[in-house]
Parts: C-alpha cells; sequence; structure tokens
C-alpha cells in the first residue's frame, strides 16, 4: 500500500506502508490493505503511519530535514490540523492543512 502525504507547504511522507491511524471526525481509524474504497474528513489529532519494506521518504518536523528509508515497522508520528483522506486501489492520499512534531 502507498500513501502520501500532503500540506499547503510540502509533501510530508510518500512511499509504502503497512498501515496508517488517522483522526476521523467521529472518532479514530485505521487503513490497512486492500481497505474498502472511502473519502473521509479529518479532525485535529495525531497521525501514525508504520511502514513496509520498500523506498519511503518523508520530512522530519523536528529536525526540519528530509529522511529516506526503506526499513518496515517504523512507526512516523505527528500532529495533523483538519483535512481529508482518500483510499482507492491501495493508493492513500492524506491532505492536510497543516501538521507539527
Amino acid at each position: 500500500m502507498n500513501i502520501t502525504v500532503l500540506t499547503p507547504d510540502r509533501e510530508i511522507f510518500a512511499g509504502s506502508i503497512k498501515s496508517v491511524k488517522v483522526p476521523g471526525v467521529n472518532g479514530e481509524f485505521q487503513i490497512l490493505q486492500n481497505h474498502a474504497p472511502i473519502v473521509s474528513a479529518l479532525s485535529a489529532g495525531k497521525v501514525t503511519i508504520v511502514t513496509a519494506a520498500g523506498d519511503y521518504h518523508f520530512f522530519d518536523l523536528v529536525k526540519k530535514e528530509q529522511v529516506e528509508g526503506t526499513q518496515a515497522d517504523q512507526k512516523i508520528v505527528f500532529q495533523a490540523d483538519s483535512g481529508f483522506v482518500e483510499v482507492l486501489n491501495n493508493d492513500v492520499s492524506l491532505l492536510l492543512t497543516g501538521v507539527k512534531a
């Protein structure tokens, strides 16, 4: 499964993942491989990405630098402002108004 996480300022994460937990407006939910197609609004809250083996890159919000990786089972956690998530054919698009460490 692949994900792209975008804000108006930058790409926060792109690459292979096992799962992502997002703060839906009606509560937190998790997206796994072969999830049904969905479009959902998100509220402010914690986003947790668990990487899969394969290429990925993310913007480290603490170090303020781009990081590359290939290792599975890395947890990447950040606080998101409101936004939207779309899932279709194992591609996840996470569009956020802002993020912080």
